[in-house]
């Protein structure tokens, strides 16, 4: 009898798992994040330069909370491989950007089993710190997300994405800003599931990188509408919510850091997200950071929309 109850205790009494301690650590960092965003667009100056083309931006927003996200991951966790859009000089970080908190609600679930055994120095996180940035210089404020993607054994495996701007045009009684999290295995959480209604085909796409490829693919597909927004983030929250049945983008551009937090939120909840060709992303630390083959995701009926492909547009995106 005296095994059966400290065998019990030892259970109730057990620290969460590394990945659960990890995403409850990234949903508050993610959180510090969405404020730093505000505190940039209160102050009035976005701090924007050009990285390497008109529509590659970087404001004072990205600069900040991707150093907030990378120096409060690594400070808790310092076995990672931390991966962040930004190139950015190491310097002495301001104590304000550290965020050392975690959500306690997160870390009342179950760990999927096959993730309890992980080590730290395997994983590899994958940040987008403004994800939209050309939308947020431009005012689009509900296209920008923050992300934060882990990986495991080149998988994307759990994801945190912070809306900084959601609700922020429900008047001001409305809660500003929110945090969905997903693990693979577990499910995903922070937002209300929905699905487009049967036989409805609605395409979200690139705002701002279309192209002759993007256009032929998406006809392709014959669909009933097509929604042009900016952001990987917005485009799965999209799917997630109903919004959209499928995210085509026949085109190179968009990087791991874009799609490692969404695919893992839509894998949790049993979507799928793939090159155009159909193959799977790896997220290993020193895979190219480039998803050459564009991207192609839906929560539902994913075998249509990739069977829809033209192979003209398969031959054209090379891996």
């Amino acid at each position: 009898a005296y095994q059966r109850v400290d065998s019990l205790l030892l259970t109730m009494t057990s620290s969460p798992s590394l990945l659960l301690r990890l995403v409850a650590s990234s949903f508050s960092i993610a959180e510090k994040a969405q404020s730093i965003i505000h505190k940039v667009i209160q102050e009035g100056d976005l701090g924007i330069v050009e990285k390497t083309a008109a529509n590659d931006l970087q404001t004072k927003a990205d600069r900040l909370v991707q150093k907030s996200i990378c120096s409060s991951l690594a400070r808790k966790f310092p076995k990672l491989t931390i991966i962040g859009e930004e190139d950015l000089p190491t310097e002495e970080l301001d104590g304000e950007l550290i965020e050392a908190g975690h959500s306690e609600e997160i870390l009342k679930y179950v760990c999927p089993a096959q993730y309890n055994n992980i080590k730290e120095e395997e994983l590899v996180v994958w940040v987008d710190p403004v994800d939209g940035t050309k939308e947020y210089t431009e005012g689009l404020l509900d296209h920008v997300t923050v992300l934060i993607g882990i990986a495991y054994g080149g998988k994307a495996i759990a994801g945190v994405i912070n809306q900084p701007y959601y609700n922020y045009q429900a008047g001001a009684d409305a809660v500003l800003g929110r945090t969905i999290w997903g693990i693979v295995g577990l499910g995903a959480y922070g937002f209300q599931l929905k699905e487009v209604p049967e036989g409805k085909r609605i395409i979200t796409t690139t705002r701002s990188h279309s192209n002759q490829l993007v256009n032929d693919c998406i006809s392709a597909m014959n669909p009933d509408e097509v929604i042009r927004v900016g952001g990987a983030g917005n485009k799965i929250i999209q799917l997630i919510e109903g919004k959209a049945s499928a995210y085509v983008f026949a085109s190179p551009g968009c990087k791991k850091w874009d799609t490692c937090a969404p695919e893992a939120i839509l894998h949790a909840v049993s979507g799928k997200l793939t090159d155009i060709r159909g193959n799977p992303f790896q997220y290993q630390k020193d895979v190219k950071h480039m998803n050459s083959a564009g991207v192609l995701a839906t929560l539902r009926n994913y075998d249509y929309y990739a069977s829809r492909v033209p192979d003209s547009v398969k031959e054209a995106l090379v891996p």
